[in-house]
Protein backbone atom coordinates (compact mmCIF):
# COMPACT_ATOMS: atom_id res chain seq x y z
CA UNK A 1 0.00 0.00 0.00
CA UNK A 2 2.06 3.04 -0.87
CA UNK A 3 1.67 6.63 0.03
CA UNK A 4 -2.05 8.39 -1.21
CA UNK A 5 -2.20 10.09 -3.98
CA UNK A 6 -2.64 14.15 -2.98
CA UNK A 7 -5.80 16.03 -2.97
CA UNK A 8 -5.95 18.76 -5.86
CA UNK A 9 -8.91 20.68 -3.71
CA UNK A 10 -6.43 20.99 -0.45
CA UNK A 11 -4.07 23.48 -2.16
CA UNK A 12 -4.32 27.38 -1.47
CA UNK A 13 -5.46 29.53 -4.45
CA UNK A 14 -2.72 29.88 -6.56
CA UNK A 15 -1.72 33.19 -7.63
CA UNK A 16 -2.14 34.78 -11.31
CA UNK A 17 1.88 33.81 -12.37
CA UNK A 18 1.44 30.34 -10.74
CA UNK A 19 -1.93 29.77 -12.69
CA UNK A 20 -0.70 31.02 -15.48
CA UNK A 21 2.54 29.06 -15.45
CA UNK A 22 0.26 26.14 -14.58
CA UNK A 23 -1.25 25.96 -17.79
CA UNK A 24 1.91 26.91 -19.80
CA UNK A 25 3.40 23.74 -18.02
CA UNK A 26 0.28 21.38 -18.59
CA UNK A 27 -0.58 22.92 -22.02
CA UNK A 28 3.03 22.38 -23.41
CA UNK A 29 4.07 18.93 -21.58
CA UNK A 30 8.24 18.33 -21.97
CA UNK A 31 11.26 17.28 -19.60
CA UNK A 32 12.15 20.37 -19.01
CA UNK A 33 10.72 23.26 -17.65
CA UNK A 34 12.34 26.49 -15.97
CA UNK A 35 10.55 28.85 -13.96
CA UNK A 36 12.17 31.93 -12.89
CA UNK A 37 10.41 33.89 -9.99
CA UNK A 38 11.53 36.48 -7.49
CA UNK A 39 12.07 35.04 -3.93
CA UNK A 40 8.62 35.36 -1.85
CA UNK A 41 6.70 34.83 -5.27
CA UNK A 42 5.64 31.28 -4.16
CA UNK A 43 7.98 29.21 -6.31
CA UNK A 44 7.34 25.85 -4.03
CA UNK A 45 3.53 26.55 -4.18
CA UNK A 46 3.86 26.56 -8.06
CA UNK A 47 6.50 23.43 -7.99
CA UNK A 48 3.79 21.11 -5.21
CA UNK A 49 1.26 21.74 -7.79
CA UNK A 50 2.82 20.32 -10.68
CA UNK A 51 3.67 17.44 -8.84
CA UNK A 52 0.65 16.98 -7.35
CA UNK A 53 -1.32 17.06 -11.38
CA UNK A 54 1.45 14.80 -12.26
CA UNK A 55 1.32 12.02 -9.54
CA UNK A 56 -2.98 11.91 -10.59
CA UNK A 57 -2.60 11.48 -13.55
CA UNK A 58 0.07 9.13 -13.84
CA UNK A 59 2.67 11.03 -15.96
CA UNK A 60 5.17 10.22 -12.67
CA UNK A 61 5.29 7.86 -9.82
CA UNK A 62 8.15 9.54 -7.75
CA UNK A 63 9.12 13.04 -6.67
CA UNK A 64 12.68 13.95 -5.56
CA UNK A 65 13.57 17.49 -4.76
CA UNK A 66 17.14 19.04 -4.73
CA UNK A 67 17.69 21.70 -2.44
CA UNK A 68 20.99 23.62 -1.39
CA UNK A 69 21.03 23.44 1.89
CA UNK A 70 19.65 20.54 4.89
CA UNK A 71 17.93 23.18 5.92
CA UNK A 72 15.75 23.76 3.16
CA UNK A 73 15.36 19.76 2.81
CA UNK A 74 13.36 20.34 5.61
CA UNK A 75 11.16 22.86 4.78
CA UNK A 76 10.56 21.26 1.51
CA UNK A 77 9.12 18.18 3.72
CA UNK A 78 7.09 19.99 6.05
CA UNK A 79 5.66 22.33 2.58
CA UNK A 80 4.78 18.87 1.02
CA UNK A 81 3.24 17.46 3.71
CA UNK A 82 0.40 20.41 4.09
CA UNK A 83 -0.52 19.43 0.55
CA UNK A 84 -0.53 15.87 0.97
CA UNK A 85 2.44 15.40 -0.51
CA UNK A 86 4.99 12.79 1.38
CA UNK A 87 9.13 13.43 0.86
CA UNK A 88 11.80 11.74 3.17
CA UNK A 89 14.12 14.34 4.20
CA UNK A 90 16.00 12.29 6.05
CA UNK A 91 16.78 9.71 2.97
CA UNK A 92 20.74 9.22 2.85
CA UNK A 93 23.28 7.71 -0.66
CA UNK A 94 23.11 4.36 1.71
CA UNK A 95 19.90 4.35 1.80
CA UNK A 96 19.03 3.58 -2.24
CA UNK A 97 15.48 3.56 -1.53
CA UNK A 98 12.78 5.79 0.14
CA UNK A 99 9.87 4.03 2.45
CA UNK A 100 6.51 2.90 0.54
CA UNK A 101 4.90 5.74 3.11
CA UNK A 102 6.93 8.28 0.94
CA UNK A 103 5.58 9.85 -2.31
CA UNK A 104 9.98 10.45 -3.06
CA UNK A 105 12.83 12.47 -1.40
CA UNK A 106 14.45 15.70 -0.74
CA UNK A 107 18.09 15.70 -0.88
CA UNK A 108 20.62 18.35 -1.05
CA UNK A 109 23.51 19.36 -4.25
CA UNK A 110 25.91 18.25 -2.99
CA UNK A 111 24.60 14.49 -1.67
CA UNK A 112 23.77 13.87 -5.43
CA UNK A 113 27.63 15.27 -6.21
CA UNK A 114 28.76 12.45 -3.61
CA UNK A 115 27.05 9.88 -5.19
CA UNK A 116 25.12 10.30 -8.79
CA UNK A 117 24.41 6.93 -9.75
CA UNK A 118 22.52 5.79 -6.50
CA UNK A 119 20.10 8.80 -7.75
CA UNK A 120 20.37 7.59 -11.25
CA UNK A 121 19.33 4.31 -10.34
CA UNK A 122 16.48 5.72 -8.18
CA UNK A 123 15.25 7.79 -11.21
CA UNK A 124 15.46 4.72 -13.11
CA UNK A 125 13.10 2.46 -10.62
CA UNK A 126 10.33 4.45 -11.32
CA UNK A 127 8.89 7.41 -13.77
CA UNK A 128 10.19 10.61 -11.58
CA UNK A 129 9.69 14.04 -11.10
CA UNK A 130 12.87 15.88 -10.38
CA UNK A 131 12.47 19.64 -9.04
CA UNK A 132 15.44 21.29 -8.82
CA UNK A 133 15.44 23.94 -6.53
CA UNK A 134 17.60 27.40 -7.05
CA UNK A 135 19.04 25.36 -10.16
CA UNK A 136 22.09 28.05 -10.13
CA UNK A 137 23.30 26.09 -7.75
CA UNK A 138 23.94 23.05 -9.99
CA UNK A 139 26.87 24.84 -11.82
CA UNK A 140 28.75 25.77 -8.66
CA UNK A 141 31.10 23.52 -8.99
CA UNK A 142 32.26 20.42 -12.06
CA UNK A 143 30.87 17.81 -9.58
CA UNK A 144 27.81 19.02 -8.64
CA UNK A 145 27.06 19.92 -12.66
CA UNK A 146 28.26 16.56 -14.12
CA UNK A 147 26.27 15.03 -10.77
CA UNK A 148 22.89 16.34 -11.66
CA UNK A 149 23.28 15.95 -15.30
CA UNK A 150 23.96 12.19 -14.47
CA UNK A 151 21.65 11.76 -12.18
CA UNK A 152 18.48 13.20 -13.39
CA UNK A 153 19.14 12.23 -17.35
CA UNK A 154 16.59 9.69 -17.22
CA UNK A 155 13.80 11.20 -15.48
CA UNK A 156 10.77 11.78 -16.82
CA UNK A 157 9.75 15.29 -16.33
CA UNK A 158 12.18 18.04 -14.94
CA UNK A 159 11.12 21.58 -13.22
CA UNK A 160 14.20 24.29 -12.92
CA UNK A 161 13.56 26.65 -10.11
CA UNK A 162 15.41 29.72 -9.29
CA UNK A 163 15.31 33.81 -8.17
CA UNK A 164 18.11 34.36 -9.72
CA UNK A 165 18.90 32.61 -12.88
CA UNK A 166 21.94 34.19 -13.23
CA UNK A 167 26.11 33.09 -12.90
CA UNK A 168 29.08 35.02 -12.44
CA UNK A 169 31.23 32.17 -14.31
CA UNK A 170 30.27 30.33 -17.43
CA UNK A 171 29.88 27.05 -15.82
CA UNK A 172 26.50 25.92 -17.74
CA UNK A 173 23.63 25.11 -15.88
CA UNK A 174 22.54 21.17 -16.27
CA UNK A 175 18.90 21.18 -18.43
CA UNK A 176 18.65 24.86 -18.90
CA UNK A 177 18.04 25.79 -22.67
CA UNK A 178 20.37 28.17 -23.91
CA UNK A 179 19.61 30.85 -27.04
CA UNK A 180 21.92 32.96 -28.58
CA UNK A 181 21.46 36.90 -28.65
CA UNK A 182 21.68 39.33 -30.67
CA UNK A 183 25.47 39.44 -29.90
CA UNK A 184 26.17 35.70 -30.51
CA UNK A 185 26.14 34.95 -26.62
CA UNK A 186 24.30 31.90 -25.15
CA UNK A 187 21.85 33.21 -22.64
CA UNK A 188 19.52 31.17 -20.39
CA UNK A 189 15.99 30.85 -21.71
CA UNK A 190 12.88 31.26 -18.89
CA UNK A 191 9.77 29.08 -19.46
CA UNK A 192 7.84 31.48 -16.85
CA UNK A 193 9.39 34.41 -15.37
CA UNK A 194 7.92 36.40 -12.69
CA UNK A 195 10.00 39.56 -11.94
CA UNK A 196 10.59 41.57 -8.50
CA UNK A 197 8.42 44.25 -10.62
CA UNK A 198 6.21 42.22 -11.58
CA UNK A 199 5.45 41.03 -7.36
CA UNK A 200 5.65 44.54 -6.32
CA UNK A 201 2.60 45.83 -8.63
CA UNK A 202 1.12 42.48 -7.63
CA UNK A 203 1.65 43.60 -3.90
CA UNK A 204 3.27 39.88 -3.76
CA UNK A 205 6.47 41.33 -2.43
CA UNK A 206 7.10 44.70 -0.03
CA UNK A 207 8.89 47.59 -1.49
CA UNK A 208 12.71 47.72 -0.16
CA UNK A 209 14.38 51.01 1.17
CA UNK A 210 17.62 50.42 1.63
CA UNK A 211 19.86 52.99 3.85
CA UNK A 212 23.12 53.11 2.90
CA UNK A 213 25.73 54.41 5.68
CA UNK A 214 29.34 55.88 5.23
CA UNK A 215 31.86 56.85 7.67
CA UNK A 216 35.42 57.93 8.63
CA UNK A 217 37.70 55.53 8.86
CA UNK A 218 40.83 54.64 9.92
CA UNK A 219 43.31 51.33 9.85
CA UNK A 220 46.49 49.83 9.93
CA UNK A 221 47.57 48.34 7.49
CA UNK A 222 49.96 44.85 7.55
CA UNK A 223 52.73 47.21 6.76
CA UNK A 224 52.52 49.59 9.46
CA UNK A 225 51.22 52.05 7.57
CA UNK A 226 48.44 53.85 9.15
CA UNK A 227 45.14 54.46 6.13
CA UNK A 228 42.27 56.68 6.74
CA UNK A 229 39.54 56.72 4.00
CA UNK A 230 35.20 57.58 4.08
CA UNK A 231 33.45 55.09 2.90
CA UNK A 232 31.76 55.96 -0.37
CA UNK A 233 34.32 58.14 -1.34
CA UNK A 234 36.63 57.24 -4.76
CA UNK A 235 39.24 55.07 -3.94
CA UNK A 236 41.20 51.89 -5.49
CA UNK A 237 39.51 48.79 -4.96
CA UNK A 238 42.04 47.57 -2.28
CA UNK A 239 41.48 50.63 -0.17
CA UNK A 240 37.48 50.00 -0.53
CA UNK A 241 38.37 46.88 0.58
CA UNK A 242 39.88 47.64 3.64
CA UNK A 243 37.51 50.08 4.33
CA UNK A 244 35.22 48.34 4.10
CA UNK A 245 36.31 45.36 6.39
CA UNK A 246 37.26 48.12 8.77
CA UNK A 247 33.39 49.57 9.07
CA UNK A 248 32.04 45.77 9.48
CA UNK A 249 34.45 45.15 12.57
CA UNK A 250 32.47 45.09 15.58
CA UNK A 251 35.22 46.79 17.77
CA UNK A 252 35.05 49.89 15.98
CA UNK A 253 31.94 52.31 16.29
CA UNK A 254 30.03 51.54 12.59
CA UNK A 255 28.56 48.18 13.19
CA UNK A 256 27.14 49.31 16.82
CA UNK A 257 25.46 52.75 15.36
CA UNK A 258 23.85 51.08 12.35
CA UNK A 259 22.74 48.38 14.75
CA UNK A 260 21.27 51.23 16.60
CA UNK A 261 20.14 52.67 13.73
CA UNK A 262 18.73 49.32 12.41
CA UNK A 263 16.91 48.30 16.00
CA UNK A 264 14.94 51.35 16.11
CA UNK A 265 13.70 50.94 12.47
CA UNK A 266 12.38 47.51 13.78
CA UNK A 267 10.49 49.18 16.97
CA UNK A 268 9.08 51.91 14.62
CA UNK A 269 7.77 48.80 12.32
CA UNK A 270 6.11 46.80 15.44
CA UNK A 271 4.99 50.44 16.46
CA UNK A 272 3.40 50.89 13.74
CA UNK A 273 1.41 47.47 12.99
CA UNK A 274 4.14 45.06 12.18
CA UNK A 275 4.29 43.69 15.10
CA UNK A 276 5.99 40.75 15.22
CA UNK A 277 8.44 42.32 12.86
CA UNK A 278 11.89 40.36 12.81
CA UNK A 279 15.25 41.75 12.10
CA UNK A 280 18.08 40.04 10.22
CA UNK A 281 22.01 40.53 9.97
CA UNK A 282 23.89 38.90 7.75
CA UNK A 283 27.87 38.12 8.65
CA UNK A 284 30.94 37.16 7.14
CA UNK A 285 31.97 34.80 9.05
CA UNK A 286 31.12 32.87 12.80
CA UNK A 287 33.73 35.69 15.23
CA UNK A 288 31.50 38.38 13.35
CA UNK A 289 28.27 36.77 14.08
CA UNK A 290 29.09 36.28 17.70
CA UNK A 291 30.75 39.43 18.39
CA UNK A 292 27.06 41.28 16.62
CA UNK A 293 25.18 39.09 18.61
CA UNK A 294 26.57 40.42 21.62
CA UNK A 295 26.74 43.68 20.45
CA UNK A 296 22.79 43.37 20.25
CA UNK A 297 22.13 41.92 22.96
CA UNK A 298 24.20 44.81 25.17
CA UNK A 299 21.56 47.07 23.20
CA UNK A 300 18.50 45.55 23.55
CA UNK A 301 18.90 43.61 26.89
CA UNK A 302 17.71 40.89 24.72
CA UNK A 303 19.56 37.63 22.79
CA UNK A 304 20.08 37.37 19.43
CA UNK A 305 19.39 33.86 17.72
CA UNK A 306 22.65 32.47 16.37
CA UNK A 307 22.76 30.88 13.17
CA UNK A 308 26.19 29.81 11.92
CA UNK A 309 25.77 26.87 9.22
CA UNK A 310 24.60 23.86 8.68
CA UNK A 311 25.03 22.28 11.95
CA UNK A 312 22.62 20.37 14.68
CA UNK A 313 20.15 22.67 15.53
CA UNK A 314 19.89 24.61 12.98
CA UNK A 315 17.02 23.88 11.52
CA UNK A 316 14.97 24.45 14.16
CA UNK A 317 16.67 27.48 15.82
CA UNK A 318 15.38 28.99 12.68
CA UNK A 319 12.04 27.31 12.82
CA UNK A 320 11.34 28.59 16.06
CA UNK A 321 12.71 32.18 15.29
CA UNK A 322 10.25 32.15 12.39
CA UNK A 323 7.38 31.39 14.73
CA UNK A 324 8.30 34.04 17.60
CA UNK A 325 8.02 37.39 18.30
CA UNK A 326 11.85 37.27 18.86
CA UNK A 327 13.89 40.53 17.61
CA UNK A 328 16.96 39.47 16.03
CA UNK A 329 18.50 36.71 13.97
CA UNK A 330 22.41 37.12 13.57
CA UNK A 331 23.49 34.03 10.52
CA UNK A 332 26.69 33.69 8.37
CA UNK A 333 25.00 32.97 4.56
CA UNK A 334 22.98 29.88 5.34
CA UNK A 335 19.88 32.21 5.76
CA UNK A 336 20.87 34.03 2.92
CA UNK A 337 18.60 31.96 0.05
CA UNK A 338 15.41 29.92 0.58
CA UNK A 339 15.13 30.55 3.87
CA UNK A 340 11.04 31.14 4.77
CA UNK A 341 10.44 33.48 7.42
CA UNK A 342 8.17 35.99 6.40
CA UNK A 343 8.19 38.29 9.60
CA UNK A 344 11.71 39.68 8.63
CA UNK A 345 11.20 43.07 7.57
CA UNK A 346 14.66 44.99 8.85
CA UNK A 347 18.50 43.56 7.55
CA UNK A 348 22.21 44.34 7.77
CA UNK A 349 24.27 43.12 4.99
CA UNK A 350 26.66 42.88 7.54
CA UNK A 351 29.39 41.10 4.84
CA UNK A 352 31.82 41.43 2.32
CA UNK A 353 30.19 39.00 0.01
CA UNK A 354 29.06 41.01 -2.91
CA UNK A 355 27.99 39.33 -6.22
CA UNK A 356 24.96 40.36 -7.97
CA UNK A 357 23.84 36.67 -7.36
CA UNK A 358 24.37 36.45 -3.38
CA UNK A 359 23.09 39.91 -2.54
CA UNK A 360 19.88 39.39 -4.64
CA UNK A 361 19.41 36.43 -2.57
CA UNK A 362 20.16 37.73 0.79
CA UNK A 363 17.56 40.62 0.00
CA UNK A 364 15.30 37.92 -1.05
CA UNK A 365 14.93 37.35 2.50
CA UNK A 366 13.15 40.15 3.41
CA UNK A 367 10.38 40.93 0.64
CA UNK A 368 7.84 38.42 1.28
CA UNK A 369 4.51 39.90 1.78
CA UNK A 370 2.25 39.14 4.09
CA UNK A 371 -0.59 41.72 3.87
CA UNK A 372 -0.80 45.11 1.89
CA UNK A 373 1.47 48.21 2.45
CA UNK A 374 4.22 46.33 4.52
CA UNK A 375 7.94 47.65 3.77
CA UNK A 376 11.21 46.26 4.46
CA UNK A 377 14.33 48.34 5.30
CA UNK A 378 18.02 46.89 4.65
CA UNK A 379 21.08 48.77 6.11
CA UNK A 380 24.17 48.36 3.87
CA UNK A 381 27.85 50.03 3.64
CA UNK A 382 27.94 52.78 1.18
CA UNK A 383 29.80 50.62 -0.82
CA UNK A 384 29.70 52.38 -4.96
CA UNK A 385 29.07 48.12 -5.91
CA UNK A 386 26.46 47.57 -3.12
CA UNK A 387 24.65 50.75 -4.14
CA UNK A 388 24.42 49.74 -7.57
CA UNK A 389 23.24 46.58 -6.82
CA UNK A 390 20.47 48.02 -4.58
CA UNK A 391 19.48 50.46 -7.24
CA UNK A 392 18.64 47.79 -9.55
CA UNK A 393 16.68 45.55 -7.92
CA UNK A 394 14.11 45.51 -10.35
CA UNK A 395 16.55 44.54 -12.92
CA UNK A 396 16.08 40.78 -14.65
CA UNK A 397 19.42 39.15 -15.60
CA UNK A 398 20.02 35.83 -17.35
CA UNK A 399 22.53 33.71 -17.37
CA UNK A 400 25.30 34.88 -20.03
CA UNK A 401 27.82 32.05 -21.11
CA UNK A 402 31.08 33.74 -22.74
CA UNK A 403 30.11 37.02 -21.12
CA UNK A 404 33.10 39.29 -22.44
CA UNK A 405 34.65 41.28 -19.19
CA UNK A 406 33.05 45.43 -19.44
CA UNK A 407 34.88 48.03 -18.43
CA UNK A 408 31.93 49.33 -16.08
CA UNK A 409 32.00 45.81 -14.47
CA UNK A 410 36.57 46.04 -14.17
CA UNK A 411 36.43 47.77 -11.31
CA UNK A 412 33.75 45.22 -9.85
CA UNK A 413 36.01 42.32 -10.49
CA UNK A 414 39.13 44.24 -9.26
CA UNK A 415 37.01 44.42 -5.82
CA UNK A 416 36.05 41.06 -4.88
CA UNK A 417 39.65 39.92 -5.99
CA UNK A 418 40.86 42.36 -3.28
CA UNK A 419 38.15 41.18 -1.06
CA UNK A 420 39.80 37.73 -1.74
CA UNK A 421 43.51 38.97 -0.73
CA UNK A 422 42.88 40.47 2.38
CA UNK A 423 40.96 37.34 3.53
CA UNK A 424 43.92 34.93 1.55
CA UNK A 425 46.36 35.73 4.34
CA UNK A 426 46.40 34.34 8.04
CA UNK A 427 49.40 36.60 8.95
CA UNK A 428 47.48 39.70 7.24
CA UNK A 429 44.55 38.93 9.84
CA UNK A 430 46.37 39.03 12.72
CA UNK A 431 48.35 42.35 11.55
CA UNK A 432 45.40 44.28 10.18
CA UNK A 433 44.22 46.92 12.80
CA UNK A 434 41.32 48.52 12.48
CA UNK A 435 41.85 51.98 14.63
CA UNK A 436 38.45 53.80 13.94
CA UNK A 437 35.11 53.89 12.03
CA UNK A 438 32.17 56.38 12.78
CA UNK A 439 28.37 55.91 10.87
CA UNK A 440 26.99 58.64 8.70
CA UNK A 441 23.38 57.86 6.90
CA UNK A 442 25.16 58.91 3.49
CA UNK A 443 21.49 58.08 1.23
CA UNK A 444 18.47 56.32 0.95
CA UNK A 445 17.79 54.15 -1.90
CA UNK A 446 14.44 53.26 -3.19
CA UNK A 447 12.80 52.50 -6.63
CA UNK A 448 16.02 53.23 -8.14
CA UNK A 449 16.37 56.92 -6.81
CA UNK A 450 19.01 57.74 -4.62
CA UNK A 451 17.97 60.72 -1.75
CA UNK A 452 21.10 62.06 -0.72
CA UNK A 453 21.69 63.07 3.29
CA UNK A 454 24.77 63.49 5.51
CA UNK A 455 22.90 62.63 8.91
CA UNK A 456 25.33 62.02 11.86
CA UNK A 457 24.11 58.84 13.50
CA UNK A 458 21.64 59.76 15.78
CA UNK A 459 20.56 63.11 14.73
CA UNK A 460 16.78 64.42 14.18
CA UNK A 461 17.51 63.84 10.13
CA UNK A 462 18.58 60.16 10.76
CA UNK A 463 15.57 59.76 13.20
CA UNK A 464 13.01 60.92 10.08
CA UNK A 465 14.28 58.42 7.74
CA UNK A 466 14.09 56.00 10.38
CA UNK A 467 10.72 57.12 11.97
CA UNK A 468 8.96 56.24 7.98
CA UNK A 469 6.00 54.37 8.67
CA UNK A 470 6.26 50.95 8.03
CA UNK A 471 2.69 50.13 6.21
CA UNK A 472 2.96 52.06 2.74
CA UNK A 473 2.18 51.34 -0.57
CA UNK A 474 5.52 51.70 -2.72
CA UNK A 475 4.07 54.65 -4.62
CA UNK A 476 3.33 55.85 -0.93
CA UNK A 477 7.17 55.17 0.03
CA UNK A 478 8.17 57.26 -3.30
CA UNK A 479 6.24 60.17 -2.03
CA UNK A 480 7.31 60.18 1.19
CA UNK A 481 10.65 60.23 0.52
CA UNK A 482 10.87 63.50 -2.34
CA UNK A 483 8.94 65.31 0.03
CA UNK A 484 11.24 64.29 3.21
CA UNK A 485 14.16 65.32 0.58
CA UNK A 486 12.18 69.09 -0.23
CA UNK A 487 11.45 69.42 3.14
CA UNK A 488 15.40 69.26 4.25
CA UNK A 489 16.41 70.82 1.14
CA UNK A 490 13.84 73.96 1.85
CA UNK A 491 15.66 74.01 5.76
CA UNK A 492 19.07 74.19 4.41
CA UNK A 493 17.67 77.01 1.81
CA UNK A 494 16.19 78.90 5.43
CA UNK A 495 19.35 78.30 7.20
CA UNK A 496 21.43 79.63 4.61
CA UNK A 497 19.11 82.71 4.53
CA UNK A 498 19.00 83.73 7.88
CA UNK A 499 22.97 83.37 8.35
CA UNK A 500 24.35 87.13 8.25
CA UNK A 501 25.88 88.19 5.41
CA UNK A 502 29.93 88.10 5.56
CA UNK A 503 31.60 90.73 5.11
CA UNK A 504 33.25 91.45 1.36
CA UNK A 505 36.58 89.78 1.21
CA UNK A 506 38.89 89.41 -1.36
CA UNK A 507 37.42 86.85 -4.20
CA UNK A 508 39.00 83.36 -3.81
CA UNK A 509 38.42 80.13 -5.25
CA UNK A 510 37.95 76.85 -3.34
CA UNK A 511 37.92 74.04 -5.38
CA UNK A 512 35.21 71.17 -4.19
CA UNK A 513 36.81 67.58 -3.93
CA UNK A 514 35.70 65.00 -6.78
CA UNK A 515 33.85 63.55 -3.46
CA UNK A 516 31.52 66.76 -2.94
CA UNK A 517 30.55 66.71 -6.72
CA UNK A 518 29.94 63.62 -7.07
CA UNK A 519 27.02 63.70 -4.22
CA UNK A 520 25.48 67.60 -5.57
CA UNK A 521 25.47 66.02 -9.05
CA UNK A 522 23.48 63.14 -7.80
CA UNK A 523 21.10 64.94 -5.53
CA UNK A 524 20.78 67.47 -8.27
CA UNK A 525 19.94 64.43 -10.70
CA UNK A 526 17.53 62.68 -8.24
CA UNK A 527 15.65 65.83 -7.54
CA UNK A 528 15.23 66.17 -11.78
CA UNK A 529 14.30 62.49 -11.84
CA UNK A 530 11.60 63.11 -8.88
CA UNK A 531 10.15 65.52 -11.21
CA UNK A 532 9.85 63.68 -13.90
CA UNK A 533 8.37 60.98 -12.20
CA UNK A 534 5.67 63.92 -11.26
CA UNK A 535 4.87 64.92 -13.99
CA UNK A 536 4.56 61.21 -16.21
CA UNK A 537 4.17 58.96 -13.31
CA UNK A 538 6.94 56.95 -14.57
CA UNK A 539 9.04 55.05 -11.89
CA UNK A 540 12.24 56.41 -10.34
CA UNK A 541 14.22 53.23 -11.63
CA UNK A 542 12.43 53.28 -15.30
CA UNK A 543 13.79 56.50 -15.93
CA UNK A 544 16.95 56.12 -14.47
CA UNK A 545 17.45 53.17 -16.44
CA UNK A 546 16.40 54.81 -19.79
CA UNK A 547 18.79 57.58 -18.74
CA UNK A 548 21.38 54.70 -18.66
CA UNK A 549 20.43 53.30 -22.23
CA UNK A 550 20.58 57.18 -23.64
CA UNK A 551 23.82 57.99 -21.80
CA UNK A 552 25.71 54.90 -21.22
CA UNK A 553 27.55 53.97 -17.82
CA UNK A 554 26.84 52.13 -14.59
CA UNK A 555 24.33 53.17 -12.32
CA UNK A 556 24.64 56.21 -10.36
CA UNK A 557 26.04 55.46 -7.72
CA UNK A 558 29.04 54.39 -9.66
CA UNK A 559 28.82 57.00 -12.26
CA UNK A 560 31.89 59.13 -12.89
CA UNK A 561 31.24 63.41 -12.57
CA UNK A 562 30.96 63.61 -16.37
CA UNK A 563 28.61 60.97 -16.99
CA UNK A 564 26.41 62.70 -13.93
CA UNK A 565 26.32 65.77 -15.85
CA UNK A 566 25.64 64.40 -18.97
CA UNK A 567 22.53 62.64 -17.52
CA UNK A 568 21.66 65.34 -15.51
CA UNK A 569 21.50 67.43 -19.22
CA UNK A 570 19.73 65.02 -20.63
CA UNK A 571 16.86 64.33 -18.02
CA UNK A 572 15.91 67.87 -18.98
CA UNK A 573 15.27 67.30 -22.47
CA UNK A 574 12.86 64.36 -21.72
Amino acid sequence: MGARLPAIDTFPPLRDWQRKALVGYLRRPSEDFMAVATPGAGKTTFALRIAAELLCDGTVEAVTVVAPTEHLKTQWALAAARVGIQLDSAFRNADLHSSADFHGAVVTYAQVGMAPQVHRRRTMTRRTLVILDEVHHAGDSRTWGDGVKAAFEPAVRRLMLTGTPFRSDDNPIPFVTYERGGDGLPRSRADSTYGYADALRDGVVRPVIFLAYSGETRWRTSAGDELAARLGDPMTPDLIAQAWRTVLDPAGDWMPQVLRAADARLQVLRAGGMTDAGGLVIATDQQAARAYARLIERHTGEKAVVVLSDDVGSSARIAAFAGSEQRWMVAVRMVSEGVDIPRLAVGVYATSASTPLYFAQAIGRFVRARRQGETASVFLPSVPHLLGLASELEAERDHVLGEPKKREGFEDDLLERAQREEKASGELEKRFEVLEATAHLDQVIFDGASFGTTAQAGTPEEEEYLGLPGLLTADQVSVLLNKRQAEQLAAKRRRAAEEPVPAPREPTTVPRSAAERRVALRRQLNTLVAAHHHRTGLPHGKIHAELRRLCGGPPSAQATIEQLEERIATVQTL
